[in-house]
């Protein structure tokens, strides 16, 4: 999957909505959550862009 225009240069994306994070760079994404969630506006990232940074933030991994 290419990366949404906002996060080109992140590899996890948060959902503020759910409190979820997706790595981008997995080839199990679904196209559909994410681009969904780009329409949403309730995204952000992380920094450091870690899982531990995200875990840190309240965000869990999305299955």
């Amino acid at each position: 999957m290419s990366r949404p225009l906002k996060f080109e240069e992140f590899r996890y994306v948060g959902d503020k909505r759910t409190q979820r994070y997706h790595d981008l760079d997995s080839p199990e994404i679904d196209q559909k959550v994410i681009t969904e969630l780009m329409a949403s506006d309730q995204f952000t990232c992380f920094a450091p862009d870690t899982p531990a940074e995200a875990r840190n933030r309240g965000y869990r991994a999305a299955d």
